[in-house]
């Protein structure tokens, strides 16, 4: 396992996964675009999924591991805090805690309950709606 830099620090977006492929591919730009705002030096930005798709939290928290980072977040890409982010995200996040203790893992809040995000899709309709 590489060390640890006190300042490189992954993110991980955390999505539900699906049968089709073509769902993954939203995420995918979003982890692009996000990895280009914050620059290479930052840290890298992942993209794991809860099921259906790869790769896992645990697969995705373990390359960030390898890679040296200090800090990782894991954002969950879901819009409310159902099941899956209030009871599922938190126990697979302390197994991955476990396996990395020298790691410091944190949890964001479902992207889809911050006031800019939803303020970012009100705009997006308001613009669906005038066309």
């Amino acid at each position: 396992m590489a060390m640890s830099e006190p300042g490189k620090h992954g993110l991980i977006l955390f999505g539900h996964g699906a049968r089709d492929a073509r769902w993954k591919e939203p995420f995918t730009r979003l982890a692009a675009k996000l990895a280009a705002a914050r620059g290479a030096d930052a840290g890298p930005v992942g993209l794991a999924f809860l099921e259906l798709m790869t790769p896992d939290l645990p697969a995705a928290i373990a390359e960030q591991a390898d890679a040296g980072c200090a800090t990782i977040t894991v954002v969950p890409v879901f819009f409310g805090q159902g099941g899956h982010v209030r009871r599922d995200l938190p126990e697979i996040v302390a197994r991955c805690q476990a396996a990395h203790p020298g790691v410091q893992l944190r949890c964001a809040g479902a992207v889809g309950e911050d006031d800019a995000v939803l303020d970012a899709v009100v705009q997006y309709c308001l613009g669906v709606a005038d066309d």
